[in-house]
């Protein structure tokens, strides 16, 4: 088994890491349905004007580096040499490490002239890369490009800026690739200092990291190759997510057998240790599969989103967690039967049963003030809950907050000419359904009309599609092309002027970054009025079968939704009114919804199965509590702090949604695990005592007969 997940995982690595950027792409607005008017004007530009799916347009400042206006002479001489780069092929740089299949992104691209700024201060140039942003490839072929063109105006007496998309996202690759590495350096290293105080060995520390990651490369693999097999298109921040994501469970599902495994060597020192394994992995296979389950089931339920980027993110994540359930009732077990005792080597703590510690003082401290406990937990996760007042969702493309970078300075230094969209701007496409050809002088009133909207800062002329069926207005807003202003004029005041003065005869859709935001925002909103009753109702039906009771699984619900509801009105709090920030990132409610709720029921499975496991022993309900706190805050402690801390390395990103999403989704872990599993279900437990079963109640078994005797022990989970 285990020289089968070596090939498995070595191999689906690579594949995954070959084609990964074949299965991507990053334009928000190819995973809208075609019934939105953004979309129908994606149609009429890849159709009419032949706007590729995967064009990068970058805005190129060309400017006299001693701040003296541009001549005549300097405009045809910057418009000559951006002919000579329009004609010169960019060879794609040899990567210092051969990937296979990878895609050769040389290129010649598109540069044309677009226009000179007001005070004759410089002269912007559009050039058209193609390929995904996301791909390192690509991103050495813009290099390339860049070093060429700044080369070249220099030669020629002037300077260069570059902005844009792709100049952004490549300026933001540079300047985090340091912070990137030194990142990843500290949260492996916090996994294992973690995995070493708790364990007191060195292959219980090493060991889970290296299995979760060829687990985790197969996971990916898997998710790639199915997408390329099936022509799915993945969101770039896919790959990115499934590993966090398995990082994460994958740990805890290695963790709660290790801690189940050192308890079974304590109770019977005497049985070998392949036995152990082989008892253990049995026992803790249930709760495992059931708690990966509920995270499938959650994040299954987006493949009814009408929004692509979730219906293709869910069904992915979803698979990627069945390949780590299959490797944590395979992969790990086997290692165990392999290592036996060795796993925990130089430590003896395996050998002799501990003290009680800070776990059993928890569960003794539980016992004796449960409401204390409950109300406790209830008013500080109802106060966080309460900065969701006034909460408002930021429906930005994304960037890269507060960074300072060579495209940001070259962008504002645009924005201070000319209108801050220019770099950006939103189009209207407008197509003859009679099918008489279009004339600029056809559509003149249109554009008169549009120049005189509030908002509008310039309307650039008239564009005719080759065939003439089609033309292009742009249109340079004001305001950020990324904020919510010009979101606001895109789907407004712009398309009212297109719907009421487009001439006779013709259709038209408003496009752009602008309009394209404005129609996720609406498509996000419909998805999450259905997403989350669908995801409540599997998760609960898990907990239902799982449980065998109706009260149960109803106090479980509870308690996660309230934790969802606490760290939403805690990021509401940090980000939107302490960091003032336009407000939450759109995409963070229904992430926090689906790992806080799915991953925080699966620590309140282990928990309250535990519960009833002990319940099922003589004696009373509320010391059964305390045994499972005993056996079972230890486990899930370490599994909440090593989720968090995979979660919260996303919160140095420079990018605020992914900032957001880190911090959130690390301290709903956090909340789920020392506030909803350790004390509040715990609590509630000894509130209703066996009743919290209901209908069905555990009774306690009969004691063996004879001297000593103790009941049998029915264990269920870790």
């Amino acid at each position: 088994m285990i020289a089968l997940w070596a090939v498995l995982g070595i191999a689906l690595t690579i594949l995954g890491q070959a084609l990964v950027f074949r299965a991507t792409q990053s334009n928000t607005g190819d995973f809208l349905p075609s019934t939105y008017d953004s979309a129908a004007a994606l149609k009429v530009a890849e159709e009419r004007f032949g706007v590729k799916p995967d064009a990068n347009t970058l805005t190129v400042l060309v400017a006299r580096p001693d701040g003296a206006p541009l001549s005549g002479a300097d405009e045809r001489r910057i418009d000559e040499e951006a002919a000579q780069l329009g004609r010169h092929r960019v060879a794609m740089p040899k990567p210092e490490q051969e990937t296979p299949f990878a895609r050769d992104h040389s290129q010649t691209p598109k540069v044309a002239p677009v226009m000179t700024a007001p005070e004759r201060g410089f002269r912007l140039l559009s050039v058209e890369l193609q390929g995904n942003p996301q791909d390192p490839g690509l991103h050495d072929t813009y290099r390339a490009f860049r070093e060429h063109a700044r080369a070249g105006f220099a030669e020629a007496g002037f300077r260069t800026g570059y902005t844009g998309g792709l100049a952004s996202t490549v300026d933001g690759v540079d300047a985090e690739e340091t912070r990137s590495r030194v990142v990843g350096i500290v949260m492996l290293g916090v996994i294992v200092l973690l995995h070493v105080l708790v364990f007191r060995s060195v292959l219980a520390a090493l060991l889970p990291l290296i299995v979760v990651t060829v687990i985790g490369g197969a996971a990916t693999g898997t998710v790639v190759g199915v997408a390329m097999l099936t022509g799915v298109t993945l969101d770039p921040s896919t790959p990115q997510l499934i590993g966090v994501v398995l990082v994460g469970i994958g740990i805890d599902y290695f963790l709660f057998l290790l801690f189940r495994f050192r308890e079974q060597l304590r109770r019977r020192p005497e049985q070998p240790g392949r036995a152990a394994a082989a008892e253990v992995s049995g026992r803790v296979g249930t709760a495992v599969t059931s708690a990966a389950l509920t995270i499938v089931a959650a994040f299954a339920t987006l493949g009814v989103a009408s929004f692509g980027q979730f219906r293709v993110l869910g069904p992915a994540i979803a698979v990627s967690v069945l390949v780590m359930l299959f490797g944590s009732l395979t992969f790990m077990p086997a290692l165990l039967a392999v290592t036996g005792r060795r796993m925990f080597w130089p430590s003896r703590a395996h050998r002799r049963e501990p003290r009680g510690g800070s776990a059993g003082r928890l569960g003794t401290w539980l016992v004796k003030r449960p409401l204390t406990a409950a109300l406790g937990s209830v008013v500080l996760l109802g106060a966080l809950a309460a900065g969701m007042a006034g909460m408002r969702m930021d429906y930005g493309s994304g960037g890269a907050g507060g960074e300072r970078t060579a495209a940001a300075a070259t962008a504002a230094e645009i924005a201070r000419a000319m209108p801050a969209g220019v770099s950006d701007p939103i189009s209207v496409y407008v197509t003859a359904s009679d099918g008489a050809p279009l004339t600029t002088g056809r559509v003149d009133a249109l554009s008169g009309t549009l120049s005189r909207v509030e908002g509008v800062g310039q309307v650039a002329p008239t564009v005719l599609s080759g065939d003439r069926l089609a033309a292009r207005i742009d249109l340079f807003p004001n305001a950020d092309p990324h904020g919510q202003e010009a979101r606001d004029l895109a789907s407004g005041a712009v398309r009212d002027a297109v719907s009421a003065h487009r001439p006779d005869g013709t259709e038209a859709h408003v496009g752009g970054t602008a309009a394209v935001f404005a129609d996720v925002s609406t498509a996000v909103d419909e998805d999450l009025r259905l997403v989350f009753p669908v995801a409540a109702v599997l998760i609960a039906l898990i907990l239902f079968l799982l449980l065998r009771s109706l009260l149960a699984p109803l106090i479980l619900m509870l308690a996660v939704g309230l934790g969802f509801a606490a760290t939403l009105g805690a990021a509401t709090l940090v980000f939107q009114h302490g960091l003032d920030q336009p407000g939450v990132a759109f995409t963070l409610p229904l992430v926090l919804f689906l790992f806080v709720v799915a991953l925080g029921t699966d620590y309140n499975i282990l928990v309250t199965d535990r519960i009833r496991e002990e319940m099922e022993r003589p004696g009373p309900a509320r010391e059964a509590v305390a045994r499972a706190v005993r056996h079972t805050a230890p486990a899930v402690a370490t599994a909440g702090l090593v989720l968090a801390a995979s979660f919260g390395s996303l919160a140095v990103n420079p990018v605020a949604a992914t900032q957001q999403i880190g911090f959130a989704t690390g301290l709903g872990i956090l909340l789920s695990a020392f506030v909803l599993s350790i004390v509040l279900v715990p609590a509630c437990a000894v509130l209703l005592g066996r009743s919290l079963w209901w209908p069905a109640r555990p009774r306690p078994a009969a004691p063996r007969p004879g001297p000593g005797a103790q009941a049998p022990e029915r264990v269920l989970v870790p």
